[in-house]
């Protein structure tokens, strides 16, 4: 039905709505569909800081791999304030992951280094059997 006469005989000059409307509803099934099937993001692991502020001994559960630019070129590297050679931390790592349960490992990099060296400890870490690896951020460490 494109265009109907009028009372008077004459052509009605009104828009014929009805494919818009097929239209609309065939573009609202669409998006209906897609918006479950869009990824939510990375799950990720933040430390939360102690709630006590007053406690001076970390937990000695937690493992933090610090990469420290030293200013020579090669970074240095410490597992929980002890100090490691590259080619020790995944031995170290193994030993350490070999007997617990919860296997997470934090990674503090160093703000001057290149991100590559981050990512070598981050590779060692999978190597060792961790299972999650987080990320420290100066935002992070500073409680925000």
């Amino acid at each position: 039905m494109g265009m109907g006469a009028g009372p008077s005989g004459g052509a009605v000059s009104e828009i014929n709505v009805t494919p818009l409307i097929d239209v609309l509803l065939v573009l609202l099934i669409i998006f209906m569909v897609i918006v479950p099937v869009t990824p939510k993001g990375l799950d990720t692991l933040v430390p939360q800081p102690p709630k006590n502020k007053t406690q001076d001994n970390p937990n000695d559960r937690t493992i933090v791999v610090q990469v420290l630019s030293n200013g020579a070129g090669a970074p240095s590297y410490k597992i929980n304030q002890d100090d490691f050679n590259k080619t020790a931390i995944e031995p170290k790592l193994v030993e350490i992951f070999s007997t617990r349960q919860e296997k997470v490992m934090f990674v503090k990099g160093d703000k001057d280094l290149d991100f590559s060296k981050v990512a070598e400890v981050i590779d060692f870490g999978h190597q060792a059997g961790v299972d999650n690896i987080g990320l420290i951020t100066p935002r992070v460490e500073s409680g925000q």
